[in-house]
């Protein structure tokens, strides 16, 4: 009976919930400040840029920030950035910004300064690294316009906090060339199933933020219609995305990580079902509990990435039942699932485990199945990470400068990044450096050799390591070289080519050691 009221009084707050998003009336605790908007187009233009204004202009108004809106790039000074909490990019294309205003930009965003981009602001400055960790990932492709439903994985940044768990719209839907989802913290995702035209294999982030250096991003892929600017939701998405860029509120926008270490399974970002239970002997005295069957939780910073092993700490005084362990969502890629029997007791413990298998890199999701009544309460859990690193193909770089994709026949794939110049270099977004310790590649050289030089950032970032590359006597012919990665930067990969002469060698695959 407690659980059936407990159900309807959920059921009557979830309708609650989805019909009211987050507050436009002015935040009190936000002091007046000002924001820029930025919508230069070197490439397609957008007609909802103007009513997208207008709409920042409102969203101030209630909100005590005022806007600037400018198309002119001699904006982007240092002094005049400097009077700005933040800077929105509202569906720029193409290549908006020279040098000294690329300088100017990132040394307000490492300085403290904020970063909006909307929409097309993936479709911008393609040729410009750090552009591309500010905003996550570029654009690569969308199909036509149509309804979706959106998965809210975090519900609670304030962009988020007044949504649903599940939001249907209509929008373009932009697929990217990487996904961002080890650099970035996804606040929400596509589901695939909904429309047509998703190729992110599942996996589909769409709104997303993160700190930089000193500064902080946010980005959203929704916004191409103008009838997008007239949505409540819309609208309390892109005021909570403005107020933590500003530095107005706080939110947790780190990247994910896949612990060694415990969580504590009452942290979940979302769920189904499920509340916090007390217990004595628990870990920080409370549990996952009030589980029945289909109920989940998930765990938006907790990264499925490279996870080989789960462990549970779990009680029951009931039937007992299984834990499923999932990527992505509650109906994500199964990964494992364990069997948690009866203990005996609600405050009797102990550890079940499982391997995981599969390759998901998604946040985790814990998907419960049993009986009737209350299952189990779960406590802590823990993840094992493999410690084989997995070989990345090195012509699947996001950026570059000088190399192109080479056909040979012996490479993994049959091809490799080539026709590498001194002075080239290639970017891998999706490829974090953090806690790296060692790099080993895959190479050719029917050329003078070189070196390799490994960086986090950009391609002239925080120099973690060299590798010497020698003349292997033909671009068909393989070996691997080695070296040891030293310094504590986090950035995405790049890989600095340098030698005499032309066409120094090829680069087929490499594996970075953590």
């Amino acid at each position: 009976m407690l659980r059936a009221i407990r159900g309807g009084l959920a059921l009557i707050a979830a309708i609650l919930i989805a019909t009211q998003f987050a507050p436009t009336a002015a935040q009190a605790a936000d002091p007046a400040y000002q924001v820029l908007v930025f919508s230069k187009t070197a490439g397609f233009r957008h007609d909802s840029i103007p009513t997208g204004i207008q709409a920042i202009r409102d969203i101030g108004t209630a909100n005590n920030f005022t806007v600037t809106a400018t198309e002119d790039a001699t904006a982007f000074t240092t002094a005049n950035l400097a009077q700005f909490k933040a800077v929105v990019f509202l569906s720029t294309t193409g290549d908006v910004l020279n040098d000294a205003q690329q300088t100017a930009f990132t040394s307000y965003i490492n300085g403290g300064g904020g970063y909006v981009g909307i929409h097309a602001a993936a479709d911008t400055e393609y040729d410009w690294p750090y552009y591309g960790q500010l905003v996550g990932a570029w654009f690569k492709s969308h199909p036509a316009i149509q309804q979706a439903t959106i998965k809210n994985d975090d519900r609670t940044h304030p962009a988020t906090s007044g949504l649903a768990a599940t939001w249907t719209r209509t929008d373009e839907w932009y697929n990217y060339r990487t996904n961002p989802r080890s650099t970035v913290h996804v606040l929400q995702s596509l589901d695939e199933t909904s429309y047509t035209g998703g190729e992110m294999s599942g996996d589909h982030p769409i709104t997303w933020c993160h700190p930089q250096a000193s500064g902080r991003s946010f980005y959203t892929g929704l916004g191409h219609t103008i009838a997008s600017y007239a949505e409540t939701g819309f609208r309390a998405l892109l005021l909570g995305g403005i107020r933590y860029s500003a530095g107005m509120v706080q939110a947790n926008c780190a990247p994910p990580t896949a612990p060694t270490g415990t969580v504590e399974a009452e942290s979940y970002s979302s769920q189904f079902g499920v509340q916090p239970a007390s217990h004595a002997g628990a870990s920080g005295g409370t549990t996952l509990g009030y589980i029945d069957n289909g109920d989940w939780a998930g765990y938006a910073s907790v990264s499925t990435a490279g996870v080989t092993g789960f462990t549970a700490r779990v009680s029951s005084g009931g039937p007992g039942g299984t834990i499923q362990v999932r990527s992505g969502s509650a109906t994500g890629t199964v990964l494992g699932s364990v069997a948690v029997p009866s203990t005996g007791g609600w405050d009797t413990f102990q550890n079940v485990s499982t391997t995981l298998t599969g390759s998901a890199s998604g946040p985790l999701f814990m998907v419960f199945s049993g009986g009737a009544g209350s299952l189990f309460d779960v406590d802590t859990f823990t993840l094992t990470k493999s410690t084989v690193p997995t070989p990345v193909e090195g012509e699947s770089y996001s950026s570059q400068f000088g190399v192109q994709v080479a056909n040979h026949a012996a490479a993994s794939g049959g091809k490799t990044v080539g026709y590498i110049d001194n002075g080239d270099w290639a970017g891998y977004a999706s490829v974090s450096t953090a806690g790296a310790t060692g790099f080993t590649t895959r190479i050719s050289s029917g050329g003078a050799g070189g070196a390799i030089q490994v960086r986090s950032g950009s391609a002239t970032g925080t120099l973690l390591g060299s590798v010497t590359v020698p003349s292997t006597g033909s671009f068909d012919t393989f070996q691997n070289v080695s070296t040891t990665l030293s310094g504590s930067a986090s950035g995405p990969l790049f890989l600095v080519f340098t030698g005499n002469g032309g066409s120094l060698f090829d680069v087929d695959t490499f594996t970075l050691t953590k």
